[in-house]
């Protein structure tokens, strides 16, 4: 049987990737989507394994075919994106595909796949909640955790887009709401 689609945006700082990684672990045949990127291997990342590691030519010409779900050149020459390939073999293959990505990718997605796709958007309960959390991990300077709030407004604004909208206020309510809705959508 073909597996689904399920998309997460949010805001940085907002939890996502926390209840990405609780939902993993449900049981719901969940696998991350490999993204492909025109930048070179850090460290010991593996072509296929992190990302698809291809070089900005052959990044442009797999664009100019329309190869890609969403794309986004993120500094000039520096592409990230999602093969459609890529995800259909996982499809295929019967996984439900996650997509952890921005809310233009995320809403370009969704109206790609359409109701084989749930969009969920993970809001923080405020921008100043937001900026607590942000300081608190103590990874950014100010000015970057300003950065990130400018951005996060903006990002915002797309949360009517999706399917579903959590607020993330407390953790475990949050988790029990996506791992509810996912499987509401899944039919587990």
């Amino acid at each position: 049987m073909k597996g689904k689609v399920i998309i997460f945006s949010a805001p940085s700082g907002s939890g996502k990737s926390t209840i990405i990684k609780y939902l993993m672990q449900q049981g719901l045949n969940l696998a991350f989507s490999i993204s492909a990127t025109s930048r070179p291997p850090r460290g010991t990342e593996q072509d296929g394994v992190e990302y698809f590691f291809l070089s900005p030519e052959d990044f442009r010409k797999r664009i100019d075919n329309d190869e890609f779900l969403e794309y986004e050149e993120v500094y000039e020459g520096r592409y990230y994106g999602t093969l459609k390939a890529q995800v259909e073999r996982q499809l295929e293959a019967g996984q439900n595909v996650i997509l952890d990505i921005d809310v233009h990718g995320g809403c370009r997605i969704k109206e790609f796949y359409g109701d084989r796709a749930l969009s969920v958007f993970i809001q923080p309960p405020s921008v100043e909640a937001l900026r607590q959390r942000l300081h608190h991990r103590g990874m950014d300077s100010p000015e970057v955790i300003e950065q990130r709030i400018d951005r996060a407004e903006y990002e915002l604004g797309f949360a009517p887009k999706f399917d579903i909208v959590i607020v993330n206020d407390d953790l475990q309510i949050a988790q029990c709401q996506a791992l509810e809705r996912l499987r509401a959508f899944l039919g587990k």
